[in-house]
């Protein structure tokens, strides 16, 4: 039984700051007015427990993510572009976004007792015509921000798709071009706000999936050394074209597949092998089976794991502690 001075269950409070979802806070909400409270208690209780949870989902970064346009305007490059965006939900990757014209970076940010100061930006797959931003993105985004490290899930501009499936005419280089452009201007819009967002700009990472790795590996080879992450990890992808020139020197890079990707696996390994002609030496974690995209999916194959293997891989480039002041 609840003490009635208090107005509020004993757990209530460390729940709500601990990050309990909306269906769950609801729950005990329902449960405590209906048993444990008089009607006069009802007004007040019901006010304070609304700012209690606004205070900690903002504090948290669970419930509200602050999302920006990447570009001042219309993006370069596509302001010819009538294509109205579309948002198609409950497909079996889950949301999938497309023909987008304004590209935008959503925040992830952990809580700052957890914070490590590390951020990453993650872009989904889909062929550079689609994006599966929930099962490429969004899932992962949540898992880095549990873990401290605050994620930018990013929405890059994709050409207008037309008719059903992957166009067999697709030209990679010329479809991931605009997420490429809006990739590199990520990286600068995250360094940008990083005392914002609680993040050094020196420990700014990129993550893709499939034609997001490709995204990822675009903007992590660029010419202008500086403006590359500080590491980057291409997913289950890379250079999907033509094969990019490799600087000889690059940040640190994890790379993860399965080998029986038939969609990626080719393009992926003659990406690992470009790395090493050139003396690049990646992380890298080649499962015997998870298909292509298994991304957060549990499939019971060692696959499932990959985002843990990752984190280790973190920790042991210091990515997962605060940094030394």
């Amino acid at each position: 039984m609840p003490d009635r001075n208090s107005k509020f269950p004993p757990s209530f409070a460390q729940n709500a700051k601990e990050g309990w979802g909306t269906r769950r806070l609801s729950r005990v909400l329902e449960r405590t007015i209906m048993k444990d409270m008089s009607p006069s208690d009802l007004v007040p209780f019901v006010l304070l427990t609304a700012r209690a949870i606004l205070l900690a989902f903002l504090a948290t970064g669970y419930a509200f993510g602050q999302t920006l346009n990447l570009w001042p305007g219309v993006a370069p490059g596509s302001e010819s572009w009538t294509q109205k965006e579309q948002i198609i939900e409950n497909t079996p990757v889950g949301t999938v976004v497309l023909s987008v014209t304004t590209p935008t970076l959503t925040a992830y940010v952990p809580d700052k007792s957890k914070a490590t100061g590390t951020g990453i930006i993650v872009a989904p797959g889909g062929a550079c015509v689609a994006l599966a931003i929930e099962l490429e993105a969004r899932s992962v985004a949540r898992w880095l921000q549990e873990k401290g490290i605050a994620a930018f899930v990013l929405k890059y501009r994709i050409p207008e798709k037309k008719g059903e499936g992957i166009p067999k005419d697709l030209n990679m280089d010329d479809a991931c071009k605009y997420g490429i452009a809006d990739g590199i201007q990520a990286v600068k819009v995250v360094r940008q706000h990083a005392a914002e967002w609680g993040i050094s700009p020196e420990r700014v990472g990129f993550m893709g999936f499939s034609a997001g790795a490709m995204v990822a590996t675009g903007v992590l080879l660029q010419q202008d050394a500086a403006a590359r992450p500080n590491f980057a990890a291409p997913i289950y992808g890379g250079p999907f074209g033509v094969m990019p020139a490799i600087p000889s020197k690059l940040p640190p890079i994890f790379m993860a597949w399965a080998q029986d990707d038939e969609v990626a696996g080719d393009a992926v390994n003659k990406f690992h092998e470009a790395l090493k002609a050139a003396g690049i030496k990646p992380e890298v974690h080649i499962y015997s089976a998870g298909g292509h995209g298994f991304s957060t999916k549990k499939q019971g194959t060692t696959s499932d794991h990959w985002v843990d293997e990752f984190y280790y891989w973190l920790e042991a480039q210091g990515y997962t502690k605060p940094a030394l002041k």
